[in-house]
């Protein structure tokens, strides 16, 4: 619990001041009217708020991962859970998970069941984790819920690096590309400008080298206002992305694009059914899971579409007859989605749709960035070509002449 620093006056007007360590500031002052003191000030001590600011960082995946399979062979060897976390804590190195753990030891010793206490940790532990570790508190199988969690962390984990990792050698053609480029226009091709001075005056320079001289004109002239336009492009972008209405359009542009677009829908759609099924085949109830689902797709289009899935579902519909209807599912998805809801299997079966699914992802994925690369590497090419072309053509021409 954390610490609360207090200024009061006694009923002789007497200014007291001091510390009391309580849940909440309510609380604070509830302890003060009973000891008949007026307060003045109450605020979170220094230490207390330094800790704040520290359980409200983040917690790396794998870290997770980790605390939840140890908790769960604690459970498993006749550990209880209070003294499991204490254990955890002690040996946790990470300043952050220390006091989360520690303020999730607390609310339990209070008498808060686990998921009610992790749910005060929403950067620590996501939904997913606290709903299907509150239907293992409610089944009684709490241990088998924690692997699993830990198991889905890890993979989740493993398939966020392998998307990043096969898209950091083009981003970085990219970036270096556009540096050389605007170097190029900045810094070099101004130097050849009085070599062309008088061809130019005779109108006998290309059209290449007339258009290599405009556009390094216009980037010496107007770069700071360039630099300013996606500056600001990239401020408004950020400031769209927090609103519904924005996130709706990036998300559509997002599975609309060429190329990169099927990817995108198929890791959603992807995590969406693992983590659907995951989340049924630990007992929570299936409107609950889909909520809890369609969030974690990470796409307000398919979203949307799961969310009138749920409508339907709580009207006493199938599932796969909204999805289908939504046009944002594949179709083999949607017959496999019957199938199991027909062959009451549906939690398998929606495991099994995830991993087909990232194996022939993995496969698209592979597939787009390897034609990326040699695709970046001509543009880069290309422009290098034309710079060097539009700026040898007229001392070809001149030699020409003489």
């Amino acid at each position: 619990m954390p610490d609360f620093q207090y200024v009061a006056r006694k009923a002789s007007g007497t200014q007291v001041t001091g510390v009391l360590t309580a849940n909440s500031q309510q609380e604070v002052l509830n302890s003060l009217a009973a000891r008949s003191l007026f307060p003045v000030k109450v605020d979170l001590a220094d230490e207390a708020i330094a800790e704040q600011k520290l359980i409200g960082r983040r917690v790396r995946a794998r870290q997770l991962a980790v605390f939840y399979t140890q908790l769960a062979d604690l459970l498993r060897s006749g550990v209880p859970l209070l003294r499991s976390l204490e254990l955890l804590q002690r040996q946790t190195s990470h300043a952050t998970f220390k006091l989360v753990i520690q303020d999730v030891k607390d609310r339990v010793a209070d008498g808060t069941p686990l998921a009610e206490a992790m749910r005060h940790h929403p950067k620590v532990f996501t939904e997913l984790a606290v709903s299907m570790i509150r239907a293992g508190e409610e089944g009684s199988f709490m241990e088998d819920v924690l692997k699993r969690i830990s198991v889905f962390t890890e993979h989740q984990e493993d398939l966020k690096g392998r998307v990043v990792g096969a898209m950091i050698y083009p981003i970085f053609l990219l970036i270096v590309g556009a540096i050389i480029v605007a170097v190029m226009l900045v810094k070099f091709v101004p130097k050849f400008e009085p070599i062309f001075e008088r061809m130019a005056e005779k109108g006998a320079l290309p059209w290449a080298t007339t258009a290599l001289l405009s556009m390094s004109e216009t980037a010496q002239s107007y770069w700071m206002f360039g630099a300013a336009l996606i500056a600001g492009g990239g401020f408004l972008l950020v400031q769209a992305a927090r609103t519904d209405e924005g996130r709706l359009r990036l998300d559509k542009l997002r599975i609309g694009m060429i190329g990169m677009g099927p990817i995108v829908r198929s890791l959603a759609i992807s995590r969406f059914c693992r983590i659907l099924g995951t989340l049924l085949h630990n007992g929570v109830p299936i409107l609950q899971s889909l909520r809890i689902a369609k969030d974690a797709t990470g796409n307000m289009v398919l979203s949307q579409a799961i969310s009138e899935a749920a409508e339907n579902i709580s009207a006493g519909k199938s599932l796969a007859k909204p999805l289908a209807a939504s046009g944002e599912f594949p179709e083999e998805v949607v017959e496999m989605i019957a199938v199991g809801e027909e062959s009451n299997n549906l939690e398998q079966v929606l495991i099994d749709i995830s991993e087909n699914m990232e194996r022939h992802t993995n496969r698209q994925l592979e597939m787009f960035v390897r034609m990326l690369e040699p695709i970046m590497l001509l543009a880069m090419a290309g422009i290098v070509l034309f710079v060097v072309v539009a700026l040898l053509l007229p001392i070809l021409q001149s030699s020409k002449i003489l």
